[in-house]
């Protein structure tokens, strides 16, 4: 298990810039940097009826590989609170049940109270999933969104070239009604399980609602694929999720609705 390191004399990589949409293909770290890296086996929770890595598996992925990673990093005890705004995941070649996952971590922009963070989960016989997700820091006493320690931004500083990150939404159109054509409407109730210590459905929970959706639309997982999560408002305790999906030409769109609210968009593209 490493820390990620910073070399001394390298330029560090410049590919991501505000306000620009998301890049077609998530680039490989900088020669500047050492990822942070840890793994573990494929285990059979978190692998389909094929037994391939599910969506859902693949985000508890992300949260265990980040809090793994606070656990080596300068003042990583006290930003112990994230929140995802974004998660994109680019499944090019599925990791199986029982294969090796290595994880390897690298912030790719940051700014004083939020960043990227890219995840590459390689698997010993040639899975292949590249991640990168938009996080928030709050401050765990505060509630809100709070400036990270110079310390812990020295090394997001020292490896990247983005340093004024803002967010953008990439995921705009609007939630469809019921009887449009295409749409397809469908409970999806909470479990006590599903809930985080923040009192919202977890991210990797919206993952597993897609997977309930992409199980009409097997062909949108036959082959390499993007999805791209982007959170709202937060899913509470109680409260009634509908799942609002419609189908294009190229992709899958499903919205994560409460009554008329729109929580969550989802988005399935080929790759």
């Amino acid at each position: 298990m490493t820390i990620w390191a910073v070399l001394p004399t390298t330029v560090a990589n410049s590919w991501h810039h505000p306000g620009m949409g998301i890049p077609s293909v998530l680039p490989e770290p900088p020669a500047v940097l050492t990822p942070f890296e840890t793994g573990w086996p494929v285990r059979l929770a978190d692998t389909d009826r094929d037994q391939r890595l599910r969506l859902d598996g693949v985000a508890r992925y992300l949260q265990d590989v980040g809090y793994d990673h606070l656990e080596v990093l300068e003042d990583g005890d006290i930003h112990r609170l994230w929140v995802i705004r974004r998660t994109v995941i680019d499944a090019l070649k599925p990791l199986g049940f029982g294969e090796s996952a290595t994880l390897r971590r690298w912030p790719s922009a940051t700014s004083t109270r939020w960043c990227t963070m890219r995840v590459q989960i390689g698997g010993s016989a040639g899975g292949l999933v590249e991640t990168e997700s938009f996080l928030i820091h709050f401050g765990t006493e505060s509630g809100v969104p709070a400036r990270m320690s110079d310390r812990f931004l020295a090394p997001m500083l020292a490896c990247t070239t983005e340093h004024r990150l803002r967010w953008k939404a990439e995921l705009t159109d609007p939630m469809p009604a019921a009887g449009e054509p295409g749409v397809q409407i469908r409970p999806f109730p909470l479990r006590a399980t599903d809930i985080d210590l923040l009192d919202h459905m977890n991210n990797a929970v919206y993952l597993t609602a897609l997977e309930e959706v992409l199980a009409d639309y097997a062909e949108l997982k036959s082959g390499p694929h993007r999805v791209v999560v982007e959170y709202g408002k937060p899913v509470r305790c109680g409260e009634d999720v509908e799942l609002v999906a419609r189908r294009a030409d190229s992709s899958l769109d499903v919205w994560f609705a409460v009554g008329a609210d729109c929580r969550a968009v989802a988005r399935v593209t080929p790759r």
